[in-house]
């Protein structure tokens, strides 16, 4: 009998199992990026995102939507991912996995999904540059791990590797996986944009990705 899993139900046990992830940890974006510095006009778009932050925080739990529109959409745009050349899909559904061995499936729909566009030519294999898992502020943004493994995992067919970050609006946890017998995902630093470096080196990650 085949079992069915909801993706928002999977647990970081469950993917290293069966989807056979490996983790790793890397201390350095540096490793991995080009980071870029940060003109002043960027950083007070950036103290603007950071202020409406704590103003949201200290009133209250944040939800998912709020956080993808009033911090995530905002950081997006300032990292130059409103382009043309790349386009952004919300709530997609991902093709479903089945795993043979363990005769089950995994369904789900991921929050935000930043695709390269080939300009000019029909998409037939997007390639997937940044995948975003979101969660209310009161989860720890290392919850959506599973979520978001469990979502790039297809695209690791058609592409080597893709990175991912899970959020609670707070707290970024990026992630670099890697194609692989096994995949490979590597764990970078947690950034927390309440605070004025980090949220600056936020930014750089972000702007770096953007430009892959």
């Amino acid at each position: 009998m085949t079992i069915t899993l909801d993706a928002r139900n999977i647990s970081l046990e469950d993917v290293q199992q069966l989807l056979k992830f490996e983790e790793e940890l890397n201390n350095s974006f540096t490793s991995l990026l080009s980071l870029e510095s940060i003109t002043e006009l960027e950083r007070q778009e950036l103290l603007q995102i950071r202020n409406l932050y704590r103003s949201y925080y200290t009133a209250g739990k944040i939800s998912e939507g709020q956080i993808k529109f009033l911090f995530l959409a905002p950081l997006m745009k300032l990292a130059g991912f409103y382009d043309s050349s790349i386009k952004i899909t919300l709530k997609e559904n991902i093709a479903d996995i089945s795993v043979e061995d363990e005769d089950t499936n995994i369904k789900g729909r991921m929050d935000i999904l930043a695709v390269n566009k080939t300009q000019g030519k029909k998409i037939t294999t997007p390639f997937w540059i940044l995948v975003i898992e979101a969660k209310n502020s009161s989860i720890n943004a290392s919850d959506g791990l599973p979520q978001l493994l469990t979502y790039t995992y297809k695209s690791l067919e058609n592409q080597t590797s893709v990175w991912g970050v899970t959020t609670n609006g707070m707290d970024y946890q990026f992630v670099y996986i890697q194609q692989g017998n096994p995949p490979i995902y590597q764990l970078l630093p947690k950034l927390d944009i309440t605070r004025s470096e980090s949220s600056m080196e936020l930014l750089q990650v972000f702007k770096s990705i953007c430009k892959l």
